[in-house]
């Protein structure tokens, strides 16, 4: 006697369906993201603020907005593999708690006018930039495969929070006063990081990592793919941090905006950036990562030669660097849907940790070659700016053979 087969638990019948609790989960994550954000990037919207308060050249302006990046990238390696053991949740606690008092630290070496200090801790607050590595594994693994790319899209619009931080920070000083501004801020990390302890939960589908996980970083590292998404992420994302933090410097520099105004305009890029992002990681979930990348380094190779013809016109000048934040967004959404498609399973964390760190990097040094190679005299950031072009170019085609070479080792029908 035959009996008619169990019919399908909902949840599990359309393998393309979110785990339940996942929009809720992503929510809280892609948060703590802004907040985190928003606490890595606080000292590049006050520069020119330290710039003339203490009496900073153009090379240790560009230090100093850049030396959070550089713990921010570094240590997302590190956080990487932890998130594999311990999982996103608690990662993305115990960073919010890190940066909290770290942002009151820079608070007070900006009162006492020391720039060692400032770099310091600055160099400590990059802590608030691996925020990013431990949500995008806990946020792709609420969902399938399939809508992966939307998901960590997503979780990727908490770059916003350096929107919010170059909008909001110089208006908060001007009105609450300087101090004030910075706990506020800590405050809201505090919040942040007692919300993601009590409200968020990991995916059903998350299994901790046994003892020995740093191991992955050397497996991870082992990947060709790995290198090449390296390679990719830090131009795309390293050239968003990097137009982030400096850009207030170069708008001063450059069309002499003041501190407000050149914000106020810092914001708007970074928020195209964000916007784009998840649409990236949308198109990549349709039509495959190559094309989303390839077209955002094209993009981002044309635009850095037009920023360098300093086109005047405040709309000129606006379309110019909202499509290069358009173009940075995409290959950020797009380099990110690859990595989820090309890690092993049980390495995502990791494989994540070493790319974003790539990316991180990636926004490091620019900001330190923008002030080194500033033309006082000829107000031209020529040099700079050529080169991030040129660097797209070879990204260009490092895409395209890549891809080439994935497509012909991939089954049939498989997208790049």
């Amino acid at each position: 006697m035959s009996t008619a087969p169990e019919p399908a638990r909902t949840g599990q019948s359309d393998p393309d369906a979110a785990r339940p609790g996942a929009p809720r989960n992503l929510t809280l994550a892609t948060l703590a993201s802004v907040v985190g954000f928003w606490g890595w990037t606080v000292i590049a919207p006050l520069g020119t603020f330290y710039a003339k308060d203490m009496g900073l050249n153009a090379a240790q302006t560009g230090l100093l907005v850049a030396m959070p990046v550089l713990v921010g990238s570094l240590g997302r390696i590190a956080v990487g593999v932890l998130t594999d053991r311990f999982g996103g949740r608690r990662l993305l606690t115990w960073i919010l708690f890190a940066t909290a008092p770290l942002v009151v630290l820079v608070a007070l070496a900006g009162s006492l006018k020391s720039f060692g200090l400032m770099l310091l801790f600055g160099f400590f607050l990059g802590v608030g930039g691996t925020v990013f590595t431990a949500g995008i594994p806990f946020s792709a693994a609420w969902y399938p495969a399939s809508r992966q790319g939307f998901a960590t899209g997503i979780f990727g619009m908490g770059m916003g929070g350096t929107a919010l931080s170059a909008f909001l920070t110089p208006r908060l000083v001007g009105w609450i006063g300087y101090w004030p501004t910075h706990i506020a801020i800590a405050v809201l990390l505090v919040v942040t990081g007692l919300m993601v302890h009590f409200a968020m939960r990991e995916s059903p589908t998350w299994r901790p990592a046994g003892a020995g996980t740093f191991g992955k970083l050397v497996q991870a590292a082992k990947l060709p793919v790995t290198w090449q998404l390296c390679f990719l992420y830090a131009v795309v994302f390293g050239g968003f941090v990097s137009f982030s933090t400096y850009l207030p410097t170069y708008l001063r520099d450059i069309y002499d905006f003041n501190l407000t105004d050149a914000g106020t305009r810092t914001a708007g890029f970074a928020l195209a950036a964000v916007v784009a992002r998840p649409i990236g990681g949308i198109i990549a979930d349709r039509l495959g990562p190559k094309p989303v990348v390839a077209v955002a380094l094209a993009g981002v190779a044309v635009l850095a030669f037009i920023v360098n013809l300093q086109p005047s016109g405040e709309v000129a000048t606006g379309a110019t660097f909202l499509a290069m934040a358009a173009a940075l967004g995409l290959g950020t959404g797009g380099v990110f849907a690859w990595v989820g498609r090309r890690s092993p399973a049980g390495m995502v964390g990791a494989v994540t940790g070493v790319v974003s760190a790539a990316g991180g990097l990636g926004g490091y040094f620019p900001p330190l070659i923008m002030g080194a190679t500033y033309n006082a005299a000829e107000r031209s950031y020529a040099i700079g700016l050529l080169l991030l072009a040129g660097t797209a170019i070879v990204a260009l085609v490092l895409t395209l053979l890549m891809a080439r070479r994935q497509a012909s080792a991939s089954p049939a029908g498989a997208r790049a």
